[in-house]
């Protein structure tokens, strides 16, 4: 039994308008805006009815957690509808506390035992406090993961637009282009002596890798090229060839070791366009280093195929190399942020894996691809 507990609550009724007015002056309740304001003025009514209510609870163990649960669900969700913080919360919620408590204090009363109600009321704002935080962060968190969904359904839509607009723009492309290039290889077996057309012709092969790019990213394009089983070593030879002109041009040392013997089995177009497209990322990072020095490595090991790609220019950022394989994400200041993502869909096409560290010294693609000995057993 709770001393004084009829007087207070007799007391708190009777300064029920006095309280709520202080209280909406000092916690500045908008006045400008008419549903914010009843709204803030019914959870004050409400905690002080809670008070009240748990006051002339007839024991003292009376549980009252549904209804502090059901006022701290509706004072929560009026504050995040105002997106208001959990520190806006408790301070309202300890405001009145303090207000309610100063109240009780100066009750004058012929009883001095006021401990009891104290105590009464304190445990009721310590359970208002713990439920109204609890059920915070259990409704952040759920529009935290709404926000995501949306956020990943709208980058979703974004990717199929893109696929869309790109399957009709390379089509459109792909024809002159094929016609670009029939005529210099005209151009060269009539007129070898011409000057460029080697230039013009590893141009345009670029050009035909980028717009494989797109194709890939499209999920539109049907591969003409067949399964077939390729020497990892003579693959390397073709791809460091290719890219010698601007090997060259940059003065990039590579050092390679590739194991003899080792042969894949797959696409060898699609395992070429992630050596180039790796080793060329290389070359152009490596254009204002000093000594520029590219490492391929070759091994097999446990039926797994090892082919790692380092180089010594400056490190990708921390922030950016945990998301260097997702789609436009890029380093570089008119890269599309597509090249790296369409490597690793087309290594994970071929069951391998895709991976990079980077530091100070070096920067290491490592690509992992199953052995011809270990796709050879999954088939007999």
């Amino acid at each position: 039994m709770i001393p004084l507990k009829d007087e207070i609550v007799a007391f708190l009724d009777s300064k029920e308008d006095i309280i709520i007015n202080h209280l909406k002056e000092r916690l500045n309740v908008h006045t400008d805006n008419l549903e914010k304001g009843l709204i803030e003025q019914h959870n004050l009514e409400a905690m002080l009815h809670l008070i009240k209510h748990a006051l002339k609870a007839p024991t003292e163990n009376f549980d009252l957690s549904d209804s502090i649960k059901r006022i701290a669900k509706k004072i929560i969700e009026g504050k995040l509808r105002a997106s208001k913080s959990i520190e806006d919360i408790l301070t309202n919620i300890h405001i009145l506390k303090a207000e309610i408590l100063h109240q009780v204090y100066h009750l004058h009363s012929k009883c001095d035992n006021k401990l009891p109600a104290i105590t009464r009321i304190n445990d009721v704002f310590d359970q208002l406090v713990l439920h109204s935080v609890s059920l915070y962060m259990e409704q952040k968190e759920k529009i935290f993961k709404e926000k995501n969904q949306y956020i990943n359904s709208s980058h979703q839509d974004r990717l199929t637009l893109l696929g869309q607009m790109t399957s009709s723009f390379v089509h459109e492309f792909r024809n002159p282009l094929t016609s670009i290039h029939g005529f210099l290889q005209l151009l060269r077996a009539e007129h070898p002596e011409l000057p460029y057309l080697e230039i013009m012709s590893d141009e345009l092969q670029q050009l035909k890798y980028r717009i494989s790019q797109f194709l890939t990213l499209s999920k539109k394009e049907v591969f003409e090229s067949e399964i077939s089983i390729f020497s990892l070593e003579k693959l390397i030879e073709h791809v460091l060839s290719f890219l010698y002109p601007r090997i060259l041009e940059v003065n990039v040392e590579v050092k390679k070791k590739i194991a003899n013997n080792i042969f894949l089995r797959g696409i060898e177009d699609e395992i070429r366009q992630v050596l180039i497209n790796i080793i060329f990322n290389a070359i152009d990072i490596l254009s204002k280093t000093e000594k520029p020095t590219i490492r391929i490595t070759g091994y097999e090991k446990n039926n797994i195929v090892s082919i790692e790609i380092a180089n010594n220019g400056p490190p990708i950022p921390e922030d950016i190399q945990e998301k260097i394989f997702e789609p436009f994400i890029t380093t570089k200041k008119y890269g599309t942020g597509l090249g790296l993502f369409v490597c690793k869909e087309m290594i994970e096409k071929h069951g391998g894996k895709l991976t990079c560290m980077s530091d100070k010294t070096w920067t290491t693609f490592t690509i992992k691809l199953p052995s011809l000995k270990s796709k050879l057993n999954k088939t007999t």
